[in-house]
């Protein structure tokens, strides 16, 4: 006879960890279901969570998974979630062929970063290239700082990167500052590049190759990706998408419950800024909600 578990996480992340944590500590049964393709899977370190600094993001990963299954209340499936409806009063999901059914579904299966069509850019995602400060520019000691326009929103990134070190706005023919902007960037003594970047290159280091030959060594260069759900699940259940310039995601309300009643969702995916920090916190006031929404059917 096939289980009906309270509560279905599709994304094992560590979003869809800390809220299954919730929901197991609540008694209730709850599936994960996991691929096994975190975002940060491209950094060998992870900063700016407490207790955690500096820590490889598998290591944090495989730590939170292995206290996670020491509830017996939690199942744990290796596979992607291929698709997922409401039939009654339960939701339905399918993976691996098999169809598993749950009172509330919980997504957080997060986001995938697009980058710029540049040669040498996406192999050097996370190791030179970035896009958070907080979580790699301590780490690049104050050298040379580059931000790759992809937007109007990089000029937000570029007035940020300068506590990090001295930083070039490579424009790339995607975004022109307006005088205003202009000014402002110039008090922060970041320099404007026009030339079009042709390639990366280097190996611990990220080296701009511009059309015109020239080359330009940098400690770390920041890029504002374009962000879309990880997985059509979301769109295909009628959740309501938000938008930025850069993110998409999915919209929820204070308590993480999407447009659809019985959906929620977390992590990277149900907020338009993403950190290892903020998953965790997300997650958890993810489980929270649908635990109390079990109990008392809002």
């Amino acid at each position: 006879m096939q289980t009906t578990y309270d509560v279905i996480v599709i994304g094992g992340s560590y979003a869809g960890m800390a809220a299954a944590l919730q929901i197991a500590r609540g008694r209730r049964q709850v599936l994960v279901i996991d691929a096994g393709v975190r975002r940060n899977r491209f950094a060998a370190t992870s900063h700016g969570f407490l207790t955690q600094d500096g820590k490889s993001p598998s290591a944090i990963a495989d730590q939170a998974k292995t206290q996670l299954l020491q509830y017996p209340n939690v199942s744990w499936l290796q596979g992607t979630a291929d698709s997922a409806e409401k039939t009654g009063d339960l939701f339905s999901v399918t993976s691996n062929n098999k169809t598993f059914s749950a009172q509330r579904l919980l997504l957080a299966f997060g986001v995938t970063d697009h980058l710029p069509a540049i040669t040498g850019l996406q192999e050097r995602w996370g190791k030179s290239v970035f896009h958070c400060p907080y979580c790699h520019g301590y780490e690049l000691n104050q050298g040379p700082l580059g931000v790759l326009a992809t937007s109007e929103a990089s000029f937000h990134q570029a007035m940020l990167i300068p506590d990090w070190g001295p930083t070039t706005l490579f424009t790339n023919n995607c975004f022109t500052p307006n005088e205003e902007q202009q000014q402002q960037l110039a008090a922060r003594g970041v320099k404007i590049e026009t030339e079009i970047v042709q390639e990366i290159i280097g190996e611990q280091s990220a080296v701009i190759k511009l059309a015109n030959g020239r080359l330009i060594e940098l400690a770390g260069l920041f890029v504002a990706s374009l962000t879309q759900p990880s997985n059509r699940i979301a769109q295909d259940l009628g959740c309501e998408i938000a938008e930025s310039p850069v993110v998409f995601y999915v919209k929820t309300d204070e308590l993480k419950q999407t447009s659809i009643p019985g959906v929620f969702a977390c992590g990277d995916l149900g907020r338009p800024m993403g950190s290892v920090t903020f998953a965790i916190g997300d997650g958890a006031q993810a489980g929270f909600a649908v635990h109390r929404s079990l109990i008392f059917g809002t």
